[in-house]
C-alpha cells in the first residue's frame, strides 16, 4: 500500500483546540514546513485554512486528531469542500522533557506522522452516525447518573434514623425508589434529622425517576434511528438498539474499514499473540473503541445464554481446553466480522 507522501504533494497538519486551531503546510517531498496560521474555530476561521491551503500548487491532504471533537466543525466544512482528510489518533510526540511543545509544532508532527503511514483512516462522517454519537452520549450519561442517585438512596435508607429506615426495611431496590418518591417531607415536624432524611430521599427518588425517564425517551429516538438506517442489524441475534447504534457509531460509512480485520481492530476484538515457549496462545485486545468492544460483549454474553449454535461452539472449544475468556474473545472475533460484512453489504431496497 502506498504511503501518504506518495499521493499528495503538501500535506497540512492540524492542531485543533476548542477556540482556535493551528496549521502546518508541510512539503511530502522534502518535508519542509511552508507555511503555519492560528484561525478561530468558526466558519470564516475554516475557509481562511482553506484559503492557506489553496496558495500551495499539487495534491493535497489534511492530517487531524479529534475530528469527532475539537475538530469536527472543520471536519465538516473540509467534507462539503472535498478535502481529503486523514484522521490521527495521536500522532507521535517526544518526552516532554526534551521542551518540543506548542501548537504549531503539534501541527508539523501531525503532518509528518500522516505522511509516513501507509493505513489512512477516514474521519466519521454522516447525520445519522452524528445523531446516534449524541444520543448514545446523552442516554449513557443519564444512566451513569441514576445509577450513582440508586447507590445514594440506598446508603442515605441505611443511615436514616429508624422511624425512616423501617419504612424501607424488606423491600427490594425498585420499591424502596417508590416509597421514597411517595413521602412527602412537608406535612411531618419536629426532629430535623428525621425531615431532612424524609426531603432528601424524596428529592433522589424524583431525580431517579427523571433519569430513568430520560435515558428511556434516548433509547426510543436511538431504536427510531437505527430502524430507518440500518433495520438490518437489529435482525442478528443479540443485537438490540443500543448495541446496533454502537457498533454504527464506530464503523460510520461504507470503506472507512478497509476489511473486518481492520474492523476487529478498532472493536479491540482482534488477536493479540501471547505465545511464550511451546505455548501457543492469544490474549484479549485491551485498546480500540471501548463502547464497540462493550456492544461486542454483549451480544457474546446474550449469544452464550440464547443461542443454540454459540453454546455448542462454546462447549466445544470448552473441550478441547480453552478458558472462558479465550471463548469469548474468539466470539467475539467471529460477530466483529459478521457485522463488518453485513454493514458493508447492506440489503437492497424492494
Amino acid at each position: 500500500m502506498s504511503m501518504l507522501a506518495e499521493l499528495v504533494e503538501v500535506v497540512i497538519g492540524v492542531d485543533t483546540h476548542s477556540q482556535t486551531h493551528t496549521a502546518a503546510v508541510v512539503d511530502a517531498r522534502t518535508g519542509g514546513v511552508l507555511a503555519r496560521a492560528t484561525v478561530p474555530a468558526d466558519p470564516d476561521g475554516y475557509a481562511e485554512l482553506v484559503t492557506l491551503a489553496e496558495q500551495h500548487s499539487g495534491l493535497r491532504a489534511w492530517a487531524m486528531e479529534g475530528t469527532g471533537g475539537y475538530g469536527a466543525g472543520l471536519a465538516r466544512h473540509l467534507a462539503a469542500a472535498d478535502e481529503l482528510v486523514v484522521e490521527l489518533d495521536r500522532p507521535k510526540r517526544p518526552a516532554r522533557r526534551a521542551g518540543a511543545k506548542s501548537d504549531p509544532i503539534d501541527a508539523e508532527r501531525a503532518a509528518r506522522d500522516a505522511l509516513a503511514r501507509t493505513q489512512l483512516a477516514q474521519p466519521k462522517t454522516g447525520p445519522e452516525r452524528a445523531a446516534l454519537q449524541m444520543r448514545l452520549t446523552a442516554r449513557r450519561a443519564a444512566v451513569e447518573a441514576a445509577t450513582a442517585a440508586v447507590r445514594q438512596l440506598l446508603a442515605m435508607v441505611i443511615t436514616s434514623p429508624e422511624p425512616v429506615r423501617g419504612r424501607f426495611r424488606g423491600q427490594t431496590t425498585r420499591a424502596m425508589i417508590t416509597t421514597a418518591a411517595r413521602m412527602r417531607p412537608g406535612a411531618r415536624s419536629g426532629d430535623i434529622e428525621v425531615t431532612t432524611a424524609l426531603t432528601v430521599l424524596h428529592d433522589l427518588a424524583r431525580r431517579i425517576r427523571f433519569l430513568e425517564t430520560e435515558a428511556l425517551d434516548h433509547e426510543k429516538a436511538i431504536r427510531t434511528i437505527v430502524r430507518s438506517w440500518r433495520p438490518d442489524l437489529l435482525e442478528l441475534t443479540g443485537v438490540g438498539p443500543i448495541v446496533a447504534a454502537a457498533v454504527l457509531t464506530a464503523w460510520s460509512h461504507p470503506g472507512r474499514c478497509r476489511n473486518d480485520a481492520a474492523f476487529a481492530m478498532l472493536a479491540g476484538a482482534a488477536p493479540i499473540p501471547a505465545s511464550s515457549g511451546k505455548t501457543v496462545r492469544y490474549r484479549l485486545n485491551r485498546s480500540g473503541d471501548r463502547q464497540l468492544d462493550r456492544a461486542l460483549h454483549t451480544v457474546v454474553l446474550t449469544r452464550l445464554q440464547r443461542d443454540e449454535p454459540t453454546r455448542t461452539y462454546a462447549d466445544r472449544r470448552r473441550a478441547e481446553g480453552k478458558t472462558d475468556r479465550e471463548i469469548k474473545r474468539c466470539l467475539k472475533r467471529y460477530i466483529a466480522r459478521e457485522l463488518y460484512r453485513r454493514l458493508e453489504s447492506p440489503p437492497l431496497a424492494a
